[in-house]
């Protein structure tokens, strides 16, 4: 007879179990065959038993089954349906809490898009008594029922501090490494080892220093250690950081990625432009800020390019070295490496240290400022109305009603529906 009965009936059962489209019409081509055969149903003496009929019954009800499309969960292989719409900026693809498996329930992921938000007063300071209802949140021009609100307890900070180390930026080294170690302690041993910094350097390439890490005391010594030397490559350091490090963050709406950039904003020879540096920290969902530190007295050409880096990102720039420390001949600013007796940099004190505590002052001022901002922010999710993964970037704008004149709104200015990072 070939293969056996009991081979038949195994083979089938098998087949009608899997639910895979291929597997189904394998399953269809293998009745088939049986039946065409006569080894399906018949039994040696050519009749047909009870049993097999009841076989057959079975096969065929499991088959139609299958056709429409149900399966238990528990022991399905396909994807299950997504009911989607970022970072990641790129996508925040949320999670929800799974229903517990039954023969009537299908899991399903939905979307959540992380959206952190400053708001300062006119002062610059953090405005930290509003609720949910004074904020409205708009995908591409269309408002979006925010689905979470929270104050506290944020989620942690993934942060990139990208230092500039070339050439150009050797006179500034001392103040910016002194300022970079303050931050990295501010952010890290006075907030528990939640939050995680790594450390970048670029001049005419950008090298990592230092991966993700908790421990100030290991990125200190390495920011300590850091030397001057070479050319400029601003936007390839930027997109290398969003695209090797922040893509693999952790989930775009657990974490908020911030990248500190601390250069004069001009560069040399990226590989990579400033358009798709910026469409990178959109893919990866990070926000950019930079920290100028271009020395007194100079027009920067660079202030335009860090402007644009950030705001097109939901960050923005801080110019701590763009006025002098004093505005009149006794105390005026170090002016093209004048010093003397006679030059306007004497009254100062360029020969006794005064110059140098200002300058650090000022950069670690505007990092500290940063540090207050980070802390200070509001976290807000929505599932969007267009579910669709179509790989399209969604620009977002967060607006809060009842803010008094002059204050600012920052948020993440938008994300790539992309299915997977």
């Amino acid at each position: 007879m070939g293969r056996s009965l009991k081979y038949d009936k195994k083979r089938a059962t098998s087949l009608a179990s899997r639910g895979r489209t291929e597997e189904r019409q394998t399953m269809a081509r293998e009745i088939m065959f049986l039946k065409s055969s006569g080894k399906f149903g018949k039994s040696r003496d050519g009749k047909t038993t009870h049993s097999l009929i009841i076989l057959e019954a079975a096969i065929i009800l499991t088959f139609s089954s299958l056709l429409w499309g149900f399966q238990d969960p528990k022991n399905s292989n396909t994807p299950q349906p997504l009911a989607t719409a970022a970072v990641q900026p790129a996508t925040s693809n949320s999670t929800a809490k799974p229903v517990s498996a039954t023969a009537n329930t299908i899991t399903r992921r939905v979307q959540v898009v992380n959206v952190p938000v400053t708001v300062l007063d006119k002062r610059g300071y953090p405005v930290i008594d509003l609720s949910e209802k004074d904020f409205e949140v708009y995908e591409n021009g269309k408002r979006q029922t925010i689905t979470y609100f929270r104050r506290e307890p944020l989620p942690p900070l993934r942060i990139g501090l990208v230092l500039d180390t070339s050439n150009s930026m050797r006179p500034q080294m001392p103040f910016e490494k002194d300022a970079a170690s303050d931050f990295v302690y501010r952010m890290l041993e006075q907030r528990g080892s939640k939050n995680k910094i790594f450390l970048m350097t670029f001049d005419s390439q950008a090298s990592l220093v230092q991966d993700f890490t908790s421990d100030p005391d290991l990125l200190q010594d390495k920011i300590r250690s850091l030397k001057a030397g070479g050319g400029k490559a601003i936007y390839d350091a930027i997109y290398n950081a969003c695209k090797s490090k922040m893509l693999s963050a952790g989930p775009p709406e657990d974490t908020r990625r911030i990248l500190i950039l601390v250069s004069d904003g001009v560069d040399v020879q990226s590989q990579h432009t400033m358009e798709e540096a910026i469409s990178m920290s959109h893919r990866a969902e990070t926000v950019i800020y930079a920290i100028q530190n271009a020395a007194y007295g100079f027009t920067n050409a660079g202030d335009k390019y860090l402007a644009r880096l950030t705001e097109e990102t939901g960050g923005t720039a801080f110019y701590p070295l763009r006025e002098g420390v004093g505005t009149d001949m006794l105390t005026g600013y170090l002016a093209h490496g004048n010093i003397g007796d006679t030059s306007q940099n004497k009254g100062l004190g360029a020969d006794t240290g005064i110059f140098s505590a200002q300058k650090l002052i000022h950069l670690a001022d505007a990092l500290d400022s940063l540090g207050r901002e980070l802390d200070d922010q509001y976290s807000i999710g929505y599932t969007p109305a267009d579910p669709k993964l179509d790989g399209t970037y969604r620009a977002i704008r967060v607006r809060v009603t009842g803010l008094k004149k002059g204050a600012t709104v920052r948020a993440k200015a938008g994300y790539f529906a992309l299915a997977q990072q």
